[in-house]
């Protein structure tokens, strides 16, 4: 079935979305969606094809997506706020046939030159001017088009992420896997979101936390999605109170800011009845201090893009259990797997495996990446390891894989390296995530420097800001003679994050 039919069955007269000042009922949303779906089909767009949305959560995102979905095609959401180097790369790496392209994502298209953007055809939104777009207003104008089927298998999204094999690629989404993790997360008795709830959306669409867990399960609840751009905590408060928010979804930095805001009103939560951390380790202290402080526990998961992507959920009852990830969500199996490929013994630490309709089709155009990520039996290797209590809870010990976590963002250490070994100055280069107390991990890297050259910490960061989104910069550089490797060459990274 295709998930553009999320849409369908709710109350004409329902709020669905809640942008920019403006509320939007099921009914005109379902309106304009299928509008948009017949003027993609007069676009040429077909079965298979992927469409790039390069836009903030707002409107425009949302009908795209759900018009793309609904004529077969492949959604690919892109962070509008990319350098152009990084949008070009994505944008050719998966054959994007047509990007829509939002306010947000204006100066990033445009940073990529009229003539050198390697899609067929821009359409940008009411207002955006960019040399070679076409309005989107012409999607709009026609007669609409039915919602075709698909087939569970079908791809729906494509994600970029680090992935949990190598360097980033993009993850293939089907149907089945986006809508069966909506199906589970909805089946969790304690999780369940209803249509008179109202969710916080401020994570962004363009990452799979926002994506599914935002506003898919929103929209498949028949519920209503506060849609917010750019996430200020005064101003969050502020929306959360004034709109009666019921559910916030958030990343670890959202509750630090909140815990950390002098003159918050602890009232500004009081309609709020679920609120969940994802996307990196929620530490403890934070968690109970937003508590104390709000009167509102914050209930910890796991999830990664590639489960669609909620494993596990601790949203048990209402007394939140600090630093543990919860139990799996109903329809997803999880095991603990040790370094020989076994079940981990009670009380051991041990891989989390995960297996279920959710898991996804693997990478695009990677079928190594995909081997190396998911066994002939279907289970996907996460690389996060983990034990699990005697009430069956789970609790993040290590990471197998060198990954990055900033803000909730997925940075592999060999994207940044690829980068900065392009800079005339630099001989050899590591990176490594690093404790920051509002981020959670930034990225710190070790320069090996090229005789004769002498560079600053703000030429490299420089650098890397001109060619990677901002937060897979370096925030801290550090000038090495050599890097440290073992007895076979491999780089030592433990010792860098000691150092």
């Amino acid at each position: 079935m295709n998930l553009a039919t999320i849409l369908e069955g709710h109350p004409d007269g329902a709020t669905a979305l809640l942008t920019r000042g403006r509320s939007i009922t099921y009914g005109e949303l379902r309106d304009q969606v299928a509008q948009m779906r017949g003027g993609l089909v007069r676009a040429g767009v077909e079965r298979g094809d992927r469409v790039a949305i390069v836009a903030a959560n707002n409107r425009v995102f949302v009908v795209a997506y759900l018009a793309i979905l609904g004529v077969g095609a492949v959604a690919v959401p892109l962070n509008p706020g990319s350098p152009s180097a990084e949008l070009r790369s994505q944008l050719s790496a998966v054959d994007v046939r047509i990007a829509i392209v939002g306010p947000s994502g204006r100066d990033a298209m445009a940073a990529l030159g009229q003539g050198s953007v390697p899609v067929e055809q821009v359409y940008v939104a009411a207002g955006v001017d960019l040399p070679g777009g076409r309005p989107l207003d012409q999607l709009l104008g026609g007669e609409p088009a039915p919602v075709v089927d698909t087939a569970d298998d079908d791809l729906a999204v494509l994600i970029f992420t680090a992935g949990t094999a190598g360097a980033p690629r993009a993850a293939m989404l089907s149907h089945g896997n986006l809508r069966s993790n909506l199906e589970q997360v909805q089946a969790h008795p304690s999780r369940r979101i209803t249509a008179d709830d109202v969710t916080f959306g401020v994570l962004p669409t363009f990452h799979i936390f926002g994506l599914n867990v935002a506003l898919d399960l929103a929209l498949f609840a028949g519920s209503s999605i506060l849609l917010v751009e750019r996430f200020d905590p005064a101003s969050a408060l502020d929306s959360i109170r004034d709109h009666g928010v019921t559910v916030v979804a958030g990343a670890p930095p959202m509750y630090q800011a909140w815990v950390a805001l002098p003159e918050a009103d602890p009232a500004a939560f009081s309609t709020v009845r679920i609120a969940v951390s994802g996307a990196a380790p929620l530490p403890p202290a934070v968690a109970a201090a937003f508590e104390q402080r709000f009167g509102v526990p914050v209930h910890e998961g796991y999830g990664l893009t590639e489960a669609s992507p909620v494993v596990t959920s601790s949203v048990v009852g209402q007394r939140a259990r600090h630093g543990s990830i919860g139990v799996p969500v109903p329809g997803v199996e999880v095991r603990l797997v040790d370094a020989d490929g076994e079940d981990a013994l009670a009380g051991d630490e041990g891989e989390i495996w995960v297996r279920g309709p959710n898991v996804f089709k693997g990478y695009w155009g990677d079928a190594e990446a995909t081997a190396a990520a998911i066994t002939p039996d279907g289970w996907l290797r996460t690389g996060d390891v983990a034990v699990v209590d005697g009430d069956g809870f789970l609790y993040i010990v290590d990471r197998v894989k060198d990954l990055i976590i900033v803000s909730g963002f997925n940075v592999y250490p060999a994207e940044v390296e690829e980068v900065l070994r392009d800079h005339p100055g630099i001989d050899d280069v590591a990176v490594v995530g690093m404790p920051h107390p509002h981020s959670g991990e930034t990225v710190k890297a070790f320069v090996v420097q090229k005789p004769g050259f002498h560079l600053e910490e703000d030429q490299v960061i420089e650098f890397c800001a001109g060619r990677l989104a901002r937060y897979k910069c370096p925030t801290k550089v550090t000038f090495v003679d050599e890097l440290p490797v073992s007895n076979a060459g491999k780089l030592l990274r433990r010792e860098l994050r000691a150092s």
